[in-house]
Formats: C-alpha cells, sequence, structure tokens
C-alpha cells in the first residue's frame, strides 16, 4: 500500500516537473515560430488591371475586357512574348510591373539562348550597330553590339563598357535584358523586326 502512494506521488512530481521543464521550450519553439511569420515576406501583390493598363498605354477603365486583351495580345507580340492574351508573369515582367527573379547574374555560364529569341536578338544588334561589338552611338550614351546604356549594362550585371565586354558576354546580357522586358529597351528597331 505504501509503495503504491510513494509511486503516485512519484509519478505526479514526475509530470509536473516534466511540464515545467517543458514550458520554456514549448514557449521557445512558438517565440521563434512568431518570429519567423514576421520575417517572412509577403507575396509581392499582383497589379492591378489599372496599373495593366496604364503600362500598356490604354484608357484604364479598370475592366480586363476585350480592349484590354487586344492590347495585351498586341504588347506580347511586339515584344517576343507568348501570345495569350493574359497578364502572365512574363508579361507583368516584361511591363516592369513586377520584380525580377533572383540568380539571374551571370556567376555561372549563360544557358544557351533559345533559337526564337536568338533570331530575334540577332535582328536587334544588326538593327543597332550592325552586329559591331565594339560599336558606340555618336552622342556616347550607348554602346555595344546591343547599344547598351551603362546604367542598363550594370543593371543586368555587366562591368565595365558593353563594347569592351566580349560577344558571347554582350549576348548573354542582351538575352537576360530581353527575357526581362521583351524588345522594349530597343524602341526604334523592334518597330521594324521581322515576323518570325
Amino acid at each position: 500500500m505504501e509503495t503504491a502512494v510513494h509511486l503516485r506521488r512519484f509519478v505526479a512530481i514526475f509530470v509536473a516537473l516534466s511540464f515545467v521543464l517543458s514550458a520554456p521550450a514549448m514557449a521557445q519553439t512558438g517565440g521563434s515560430e512568431a518570429q519567423t511569420q514576421q520575417t517572412t515576406t509577403a507575396p509581392a501583390k499582383k497589379p492591378t488591371t489599372k496599373q495593366i493598363q496604364k503600362a500598356l498605354g490604354i484608357k484604364a477603365d479598370g475592366v480586363f475586357g476585350p480592349k484590354t486583351k487586344r492590347a495585351v495580345k498586341t504588347y506580347q507580340r511586339r515584344n517576343g512574348l507568348k501570345v495569350t492574351g493574359k497578364a502572365d508573369t512574363a508579361t507583368l515582367r516584361s511591363l516592369g510591373l513586377i520584380g525580377q527573379p533572383q540568380n539571374s547574374g551571370l556567376d555561372a555560364a549563360p544557358a544557351p539562348i533559345p533559337a526564337d529569341a536568338k533570331a530575334i536578338l540577332d535582328q536587334l544588334a544588326q538593327c543597332e550597330s550592325g552586329g559591331n561589338i565594339a560599336a558606340e552611338s555618336r552622342d556616347g550614351r550607348y554602346f555595344g553590339k546591343y547599344q547598351f546604356s551603362i546604367a542598363t549594362w550594370e543593371a543586368m550585371g555587366g562591368t565595365g563598357s558593353p563594347a569592351e565586354a566580349d560577344e558571347a558576354t554582350q549576348d548573354a546580357l542582351a538575352y537576360k535584358l530581353y527575357q526581362e522586358r521583351g524588345t522594349a529597351p530597343w524602341p526604334a528597331c523592334s518597330a521594324q523586326l521581322e515576323d518570325a
């Protein structure tokens, strides 16, 4: 009988001690979860229809109707994007309405440029500089095969003058820019592109 009483007391003390000892650990876990929730960045908000319409240069009435869909298709066609009529990620990125994905530097070897994009970039380079990697505009503001400004070149990860970079680097950064913004950075020449 005494053994049973002692055993019950021992179990009660053990349970109480277990609870007391685990409380700080539970509080600490709760704290780290709360901290994680606070430091996690919220996903970027999708642009509104009005923002999309303004970026397309059409009347911003906030209704994604047939006119807006046509404007999106026209923009996609002119900028070498997949023509869907939808404000997809690539289109929003090209319009500058959403940020760019991370890990897109030149630290690794550049991925091969797809044939359709290469054809467009070749036409742009021919129009911009005659394909001359050392070209410089008359006003001294644009350089290289694709006539980069220094600001755009550096934004794409380039260093120094674009006209001093090798052709593979110029091609890779032009493709990176094309992926982000379509043909918009080359407005005069993009208007002359042949339909692929």
